[in-house]
């Protein structure tokens, strides 16, 4: 997406088109906001993102304050819960935090669950131990007071976690050459960032660590010879290189933050 593009898109723009989308909705067959489609979210989720088991410490927070901004349907915010934080999600889209809500429901965990805009968090300053802003900062209209916010909201001594979308990677370099868009490439706004332009926008944080990560797992969503090629060859071979020679190429970007 070129900035021009991102720059004229509005929170108003952007609520309306997540209204209308549930990320992921195509890997289940049940319906929405039933049990079996969020079991069938929560294996997908981590099924593809398995490094997040490993990166982000679910279970090591408990009795803190967890903030999920852009929350979606609450896979991620429920495994906070589980572990006994006390959790509140935030979303932009009225239908994603109603899909969030239902999810805790059935899960049986608390987990509070608000609409609301990321740029313009309603909470005071210093309230939360630990915040979560996985996939919300390349889609926001405008990613800066995004950031800021979560910086504000956050303890003196806390972390934050973002994720954005590598620039300079494999998916994005497979997607022009193969010529599949990306997901939700049709969103208002969906920005790519090297390293060195996300570490620029997080300059508030006095600590900042990045890490490049997901790399190529089988596609269940891309069929026909493309898919074939992509699942058949493509997978084994990338990830039969050392890990060392690719690491900077991972599709995401996640910085740990502290405050």
């Amino acid at each position: 997406m070129s900035p021009a593009r991102a720059s004229h898109a509005t929170s108003a723009d952007v609520r309306a088109y997540w209204n209308d989308r549930i990320h992921d909705l195509e890997i289940s067959t049940h319906a929405p906001g039933t049990p079996g489609f969020f079991d069938d979210l929560d294996e997908y989720h981590f099924d593809k993102l398995h490094h997040l088991l490993r990166l982000v410490s679910f279970d090591g927070h408990r009795g803190e304050r967890v903030l999920d901004v852009g929350c979606g349907a609450g896979v991620d915010l429920v495994r906070f819960a589980r572990g006994g934080a006390r959790t509140v999600g935030l979303d932009l889209a009225t239908s994603a935090a109603q899909l969030a809500k239902a999810n805790a429901q059935h899960r049986g965990v608390p987990a509070a669950v608000a609409v609301g805009d990321g740029e313009r968090l309603p909470f005071p300053p210093d309230v939360f131990d630990f915040v979560f802003a996985h996939g919300v900062v390349q889609y926001t209209a405008h990613d800066g007071p995004l950031v800021e916010e979560c910086r504000r909201v956050l303890k003196p001594g806390g972390q934050a976690i973002f994720q954005v979308y590598n620039r300079i990677s494999w998916l994005n370099a497979l997607s022009r050459v193969m010529k599949v868009g990306l997901e939700h490439e049709d969103a208002p706004v969906l920005r790519t960032y090297t390293i060195g332009r996300f570490r620029r926008l997080l300059a508030g944080f006095p600590s900042v660590r990045i890490v490049p990560e997901r790399f190529p797992v089988r596609s269940r969503l891309h069929k026909g010879w493309k898919g074939s090629l992509y699942n058949g060859v493509f997978v084994g071979a990338f990830n039969a290189l050392p890990r060392p020679l690719v690491r900077r190429f991972g599709w995401h970007l996640l910085a740990f933050c502290t405050k």
